[in-house]
Parts: structure tokens; C-alpha cells; sequence
């Protein structure tokens, strides 16, 4: 980084001119900068807790993902999310995050939105919980309940517990059948 000062370059207004939408979290969860780019994604979001922008299903995911930055446990990430856009429909994006620093303090989080998705994203299932809808999706990648488990931080007797209310609340007696009952409802990607 010395380098980059030493060149005078102004990178703040770099980042505000780039085409690529950026954000500043601090440690407490609320959206401190956004460029213009990240505005004509998902408005102007300054001042709001960052998960006001991340769809219902994605809030658990995205808080701990969060919490492991600023803990300093993972100091970089890139992840798929599903976000609220400006015009209130949901928009899937890839999502390259770092733990930002002043010194040796973690103070907050520095992200781009590297790819946003063209296709419409997921649906949610009425009859699905946010958590269910995303053992769902994890389902339907081909995760068994052991992975599913440790990709959510959850215990494997309480993944089996949402497999089976998705299950019934589909209306389908396997895994295999809700995968494909929610391919036919656009709830996942075909």
C-alpha cells in the first residue's frame, strides 16, 4: 500500500468513478459508503444496516459471514448472494468482501459486487422458511446433510429438521423429489 500513497494516486475517487459497485460496512453493521454504481443497484443504501439489502433468506448467512470478518477469523471472502434492488426486485450477485483496517484494527468491510447474474434469481416458496429455502438450494447443488451442516453452522439433527419440513411443505417424500418440484417452481435454478 506504501507503494500506492507514494504514487499520490487518489484512489477514494478511483473507486467512486469505477463502474463496478462498492461498499464500505463499518463494525457495526451499517453501510457507511456506497459508489455510484452500488446506487443504481440497490439505492441509496447509506446509513442502513447492510443486511437491509440482502434477501430474507440470505440474512442469517450474510450476518455470520460478517461477524467473521470483523472477528477477524476470514479476512477475505467471495460469495453468492441474493440482494434487494433498488427497485425492489432480488438480484444475484458474486460478492468479493475483505476485512477493512486502520492500523492493526479491524474497523469494518470493503466489498465489490463482481458479477451480477442476468437471469432473474430464485423465487422463495411461500411455505418455506428463509433457512429451509436455503438447505433447499444447498440440495440442490448436491450438498449431503454433513456438508449442508458445516456450510451453515448447523447441527446435523437440525439440518434433517429442515429437510423434512421442506419436504412436507412441498408436498414430496425425497430429497430428490423436492429438487426437482422446486426446478418446476422456479424456486432454484434449473
Amino acid at each position: 500500500m506504501s507503494n500506492l500513497r507514494s504514487m499520490g494516486g487518489d484512489v477514494e475517487n478511483a473507486l467512486e468513478r469505477v463502474g463496478v459497485p462498492s461498499y464500505v460496512i463499518d463494525r457495526h453493521g451499517i453501510i457507511r459508503w456506497i459508489n455510484p454504481a452500488a446506487k443504481r443497484l440497490v439505492g441509496d443504501v447509506r446509513g442502513r444496516q447492510f443486511t437491509s439489502v440482502v434477501s430474507a433468506e440470505e440474512t442469517r448467512r450474510a450476518k455470520e459471514a460478517f461477524a467473521r470478518k470483523i472477528s477477524g477469523i476470514e479476512k477475505q471472502s467471495d460469495v453468492e448472494v441474493v440482494l434487494m434492488g433498488a427497485d425492489g426486485d432480488r438480484v444475484a450477485v458474486e460478492i468479493s468482501s475483505v476485512s477493512l483496517y486502520s492500523g492493526d484494527r479491524i474497523v469494518g468491510v470493503f466489498g465489490q459486487v463482481v458479477d451480477v447474474e442476468e437471469n432473474e434469481p430464485p423465487l422463495m416458496h411461500p411455505h418455506l422458511t428463509p433457512r429451509q429455502t436455503e438447505v433447499l438450494r444447498l440440495l440442490e447443488r448436491g450438498h449431503s446433510t454433513n456438508q449442508i451442516a458445516r456450510e451453515l453452522h448447523l447441527s446435523t439433527e437440525t439440518v434433517r429438521n429442515h429437510v423434512r419440513h421442506l419436504l412436507r411443505a412441498l408436498g414430496v417424500h425425497s430429497r430428490l423429489e423436492a429438487v426437482a418440484a422446486a426446478r418446476r417452481a422456479h424456486l432454484i435454478e434449473a
